[in-house]
């Protein structure tokens, strides 16, 4: 029996800032459709292997695979375009244009693809719950509405890489169970693999798998 390749692969990834160690010997792999929770105390670098993984920093060792390309291989145009294709961002900060409306903010994606879809733009905000509200600017939403924006905007041009970074941050703690409700059972509906970095032993509970990132920069099993 054939075993599919890990969607994402790392392999002893390494990241400095001068002299300094941000993390180091950093090895995982998540497969499609799995759920992957990284959690560590604050400034061991969690957000920067985020945005490594995403191909939006640089590291100075080690390799990222995604999809069966080697990002440490492409330029940042070609990095841009597959980002822009394979994975979906979701902040804590939500991060929607204000000068947009709703449905304008999860249709970018697909602007930026050159794939216009309507449709599948309202299906998506009827999935995180926010059908009807396509019209409203994000300054008449909620905290909780604007991230389940941001949710489905990652969502919306089904990429295969789903990443999360505390998205539940700046939520109640009933509105972040229902956005980590949400966040895994959409990653899980479109056969995503979700990797996210938290805080919040909740969130990470919710995981197929917990991931350490600790002070030495090694990934190990919870």
């Amino acid at each position: 029996m054939n075993v599919p390749a890990p969607l994402l692969q790392v392999q002893e990834l390494g990241k400095r800032y001068g002299s300094v160690d941000v993390f180091r010997h950093v090895s995982l792999q998540v497969a499609r459709g799995e759920f992957v929770a990284i959690v560590g105390e604050s400034g061991v670098g969690k957000s920067t292997l985020l945005n490594c993984l995403a191909g939006l920093d640089h590291w100075d060792e080690g390799r990222i695979t995604l999809d069966g390309r080697d990002l440490g291989t492409l330029d940042e145009a070609q990095r841009a375009l597959l980002r822009r294709s394979h994975v979906g961002f979701v902040f804590q900060a939500f991060h929607v244009l204000p000068h947009l409306d709703v449905a304008q903010n999860v249709a970018l994606p697909l602007m930026l693809l050159g794939r216009a879809d309507p449709q599948r733009v309202q299906a998506m905000l009827a999935a995180v719950g926010l059908g009807g509200l396509g019209e409203r600017l994000p300054q008449q939403l909620s905290g909780g509405q604007l991230q389940r924006v941001a949710i489905a905007r990652a969502l919306v041009h089904a990429p295969p890489l789903l990443l999360a970074d505390e998205p539940t941050g700046n939520l109640d703690p009933r509105t972040a169970d229902q956005v980590m409700d949400l966040l895994a059972a959409q990653a899980r509906s479109e056969q995503a693999a979700l990797v996210l970095v938290t805080h919040s032993a909740a969130a990470a509970a919710r995981a197929d798998r917990v991931l350490h990132l600790r002070a030495d920069g090694v990934v190990s099993p919870g």
